[in-house]
């Protein structure tokens, strides 16, 4: 049987969060890939440690030095399909050689944080860049998820926020899972000032969704 590489998704950050099939890819492998967070968490003494930095050819490169001789897990925050190392490891090594442990995402923690179901929601990535979507094309969608909490993106959450301000309610959700954990319904104008830890998930969410 060919060896696979496993791509665990580690859930929104609490330990308590991680499922028991990614407990126990991450106690079987000798080679653990993941951003210093995760390692920090969750990995072992015993195994090998490789960081997830900028460079990620450099990663999938270490990654294929040691494919077939060590059992190797990519760790990647939340669930692997949402935004994650996932997507250039597959791509890389193709998805016979990947098996895929999906996690909690922080998506789905701020959802139910809310109370309000997340099936047809638009999820959108402004954690790395901002989003090519322009804030007036999504006027119509119910439910929004950005993943934020970057400074140089802010800019595209405010705009969007002050577009739906007068038919979405804002949510901002800190740190979901975490001991500093932090839920807050706020105005549109109030995200102008206001800085976004990296683990930042912002909800609009339509008003009558959350009758």
């Amino acid at each position: 049987m060919k060896t696979k590489i496993t791509i665990v998704g580690c859930g929104p950050g609490a330990l308590d969060h991680l499922t028991p099939a990614a407990r126990q890819a991450i106690a079987g492998a000798e080679v653990l890939v993941g951003a210093p967070r995760l390692l920090q968490a969750f990995a072992p003494a015993s195994a090998e440690r490789i960081v997830v930095g900028a460079d990620i050819g450099k990663v999938l490169r270490e990654i294929a030095a040691r494919i077939g001789r060590k059992k190797i897990a990519v760790l990647v925050s939340g669930d692997p399909g949402l935004a994650s190392v996932a997507t250039p490891v597959i791509k890389r090594f193709g998805r016979a050689s990947c098996h895929v442990i999906p996690g909690v995402s922080s998506a789905q923690a701020a959802f139910a944080r809310v109370g309000v179901d997340w099936l047809d929601a638009r999820i959108i990535s402004a954690h790395d860049h901002a989003p090519s979507v322009r804030p007036a094309a999504l006027a119509r969608s119910e439910k929004i998820a950005v993943l934020a909490g970057n400074e140089k993106t802010n800019a595209w959450v405010v705009s969007l926020a002050s577009r739906l301000a007068r038919t979405h309610r804002i949510f901002v959700c800190e740190n979901l899972t975490l001991p500093d954990e932090r839920v807050r319904r706020v105005k549109a104008a109030e995200l102008q000032t206001m800085t976004l830890p990296s683990r930042t998930i912002v909800l609009l969410i339509k008003r009558k969704a959350l009758l």
